[in-house]
């Protein structure tokens, strides 16, 4: 049964290499697909197991914290599975909608130069995930945006293309646009700023008042924003840090 966390943390894998296989499939593949030849849609689908993967990342950690079972091997293990799914599906995320957003803009989808920059994600995640494993202060704080974070931000970005928003949609498949998210998210993982972590160390709006703080930014984003108030959440995230300053780098 103490293997039970490493389980899930595999899960967390599988739904990874799930995404990224949706992420390079086209539309009219796809099983309940009403978009053929889009494969916004299959982006889409990937962004889906991402999300899962969060789930399945946030369960492997209580499960294990409830049984007594962290070790070693399961925060390495733990971390290895991140770098696919938070890391390195992203990161195709963001190739596939630069193709996307290339086209559209009468660029050159097939230039490997202009897609290239997506691969900043990845590195950056990989370079976070071996910097914390290093670092044993960052438990009630981190020091750069924790890549789960950065990685769901990139997986909303399919949603909020195939969403009824035509603005939002122009908005995001503006390829300098997503160069620059690429950046501005790769960057704050690597970078020693200090965010809050939204571990609870009591229930006291007191001490936990930048966390409510978050909570209800992010619920009124998600009434009014939807899928755009993901990235909304993100950038309200590291504000809120900025003004609280967590820890003590």
């Amino acid at each position: 049964m103490k293997q039970l966390p490493n389980f899930f943390t595999l899960l967390n894998l599988v739904f990874g290499c799930v995404a990224i296989i949706y992420i390079f499939k086209d539309g009219d593949s796809l099983l309940f697909s009403n978009k053929p030849g889009d494969f916004s849609f299959g982006l889409m689908i990937g962004g889906v197991y991402i999300f899962l993967a969060a789930v399945v990342d946030f369960l492997d950690g209580f499960i294990a914290r409830l049984m007594h079972a962290s070790s070693e091997m399961g925060a390495q293990l733990d971390s290895l599975c991140d770098a696919v799914t938070f890391g390195v599906a992203p990161g195709m995320i963001m190739y596939r909608l630069l193709e996307l957003a290339l086209s559209r803009n009468g660029m050159a989808p097939d230039n490997i130069g202009y897609l290239l920059p997506a691969l900043l994600i990845p590195c950056c995640a990989v370079w976070r995930l071996a910097k914390f494993n290093l670092d044993k202060e960052q438990t009630y704080y981190f020091k750069g945006v924790p890549s789960p974070a950065a990685g769901l931000t990139i997986a909303s970005l399919p949603f909020i293309v195939g969403g009824d928003n035509s603005f939002w949609e122009g908005v995001v498949l503006n390829p300098y646009v997503l160069y620059g998210i690429t950046v501005v998210v790769s960057l704050l993982m690597v970078v020693n700023l200090p965010l809050i972590s939204l571990k609870f160390k009591n229930f006291s709006v007191k001490s936990n008042i930048e966390k409510f703080i978050l909570l209800l930014i992010g619920i009124v984003a998600i009434i009014f924003l939807r899928w755009a108030a993901v990235p909304v959440i993100f950038v309200s995230y590291v504000l809120v840090s900025l003004i609280f300053k967590p820890g003590k780098i």
